[in-house]
């Protein structure tokens, strides 16, 4: 599996219109518990269904847009921070050791 880049405010569109589920990975760059709960995420992520799309939210560069995706998805920000989205809403909302890719499967129906 491979990560999206998040970028655009238009990808946030998309992923609102996406009938299945979707995974949003917010990192800050210069944190150290962001960077260790992406790599436990990154040693598990193949566990996930594999049309599933995965993306990567570097919130130092995209930081309005990390803005826009609390807004929009009616979550604190948080980071790191794991959001599961399904049919446009936030079904799971994890953040710094309480990533856990385990329980976001047990969300996916």
């Amino acid at each position: 599996m491979n990560w999206i880049s998040l970028e655009s405010a238009d990808q946030l569109s998309e992923i609102k219109q996406q009938p299945g589920y979707s995974i949003i990975f917010k990192h800050s760059t210069r944190c150290s518990i962001s960077l260790m709960a992406k790599r436990r995420f990154e040693l598990d992520w193949n566990h996930l269904p594999e049309n599933m799309p995965l993306y990567f939210l570097d919130l130092i560069k995209y930081r309005d847009l990390s803005n826009q995706v609390a807004q929009d998805f009616q979550v604190h920000h948080q980071s790191p921070q794991l959001l599961l989205i399904k049919g446009g809403e936030c079904i799971l909302d994890q953040s710094h050791s309480g990533i856990s890719l385990e329980e976001a499967l047990s969300e996916l129906s």
